[in-house]
């Protein structure tokens, strides 16, 4: 196998492009998440009302990614990106609207509120569509035998754009307002927009034109339950941020536990993602193919030991260290997953493979603020974060003494026989 280059998938043009808008429309999308979590608490003061926000984006995003996928493998990909973007600012004008001077003296707290969900619901109904159509668009813009360090390289960029969004959302609503960060945001994803004309339109790599809507919903999902590696890669990361995460009861630490007010609501955010991004760039180096099952369950372990940390922490100092090495161990979870899922799924079924993954990992953040939201309301914030972080310690457990595939997994074979293929 030729000798590894972590600079790879970056001597591609369009997948440098890619990128970048990914990078601009992530800052901004991260960015909105933790301003609007912080004005929703600030209006209500009321942990059920950040469970509602959740509630609000995982319903659609969840229950209409499998025909979003089935949608993505029929339509050409740039195009499909280019509306979702669109729509999108839409929707970041919309907030900044609703938190404008104008809006706030004329309408009724609650009539705000119920638009600002509105907007938030609206944006699960993207969320179902954006998953499957930028993990299609990837293999699109570079070999297959690039995919492993591109899929690094694209985690890498979001989590990237998670940390400073998150990071500068907290500090942008110290120091401007939240009215004005989101106008800020709302420029962001113009840029994203003009980027996107930049890639060219890609070919349709699904042939089966005469499939029905049902039978291509059940070739996606059965793919995905048949493949035990697959299956246990999404379930491992779907346990960890639907029990172990808190990123959505951040802002209750911050304000309630740690007193540490919006910069530290930010500084939390960002901590999270902080190791992760480290972690994903020092994989490009050192790529994580040998013994990769058992590098994913040791990470998920001890990301759900970080998050029990955090949750009986009451000094700051702690909280942040525990957050940023439980996105040290998030890193290594978050580039195996998407490895995998780049080196086994089809080109012809990326879409609603795409469309799966955001099923079981993207909507299990929005299903995950429901539940620490609730959990929060019924234990304490504290208490449903120890709980949460023992809960995963017990599944992980249980899916590495049941998921033998997955626990011998070794990548290794997987990259090798690429590169021999790209050789023949």
């Amino acid at each position: 196998m030729a000798k590894n280059d972590p600079y790879e998938a970056l001597r591609f043009k369009e997948f440098n492009i890619f990128l970048w808008l990914r990078f601009a429309l992530v800052f901004g999308w991260s960015m909105q998440f933790v301003v609007i979590e912080w004005q929703v608490y600030s209006m209500t003061n009321n942990e059920l009302s950040l469970a509602i926000i959740g509630l609000c984006e995982f319903l659609p995003a969840f229950f209409l990614a499998p025909f979003a996928g089935h949608i993505v493998d029929r339509k050409e990909k740039r195009n499909l990106f280019m509306l979702c973007i669109a729509l999108f600012s839409l929707i970041s004008f919309g907030l900044f609207w609703l938190t404008s001077l104008y809006v706030e003296t004329a309408w009724e707290s609650n009539s705000i509120l119920i638009s600002i969900y509105a907007l938030v619901f609206f944006g699960g109904v993207l969320r179902a569509f954006f998953g499957p159509t930028i993990f299609s668009l990837i293999a699109l813009l570079v070999p297959k035998k690039v995919y492993p360090n591109a899929a690094t390289w694209s985690s890498s960029t979001w989590k990237g754009a998670t940390v400073f969004g998150a990071l500068c959302g907290g500090f942008l609503i110290a120091w401007i307002g939240v009215h004005y960060t989101l106008g800020i945001i709302f420029l962001l994803v113009m840029i994203a927009l003009v980027l996107v004309f930049q890639i060219s339109k890609k070919p349709i790599l699904n042939k089966a034109i005469n499939e029905s809507v049902k039978e291509s919903l059940k070739a996606g999902i059965r793919f995905v339950f048949n493949d035990k590696v697959i299956l246990g890669a999404l379930t491992l990361d779907m346990i960890a941020v639907l029990l172990g995460g808190a990123v959505a009861i951040f802002a209750v630490f911050a304000k309630d536990v740690l007193d540490a007010g919006p910069k530290g609501f930010g500084i939390l955010n960002a901590a999270l993602s902080s190791g992760s991004i480290i972690t994903m760039l020092a994989t490009t180096y050192i790529p994580i193919t040998k013994r990769t099952g058992k590098k994913l369950l040791v990470s998920v372990f001890g990301f759900g030991i970080c998050m029990i940390v955090f949750g009986a922490s009451k000094f700051m100092w702690l909280s942040v260290l525990a957050l940023f090495f439980a996105g040290v161990f998030d890193g290594v979870s978050m580039v195996v997953r998407q490895t995998i899922l780049q080196l086994k799924t089809p080109d012809d079924m990326r879409g609603r493979v795409g469309a799966v993954n955001s099923m079981f990992v993207g909507s299990s953040n929005e299903l995950g603020a429901v539940e620490s939201g609730i959990a929060a309301r019924i234990f304490g914030a504290p208490l449903a974060v120890v709980l949460g972080g023992t809960a995963t310690l017990i599944i992980v457990a249980v899916i590495g003494a049941k998921n033998q595939p997955l626990r011998d997994l070794d990548l290794q074979k997987d990259v090798r026989d690429h590169y021999d293929e790209v050789k023949t």
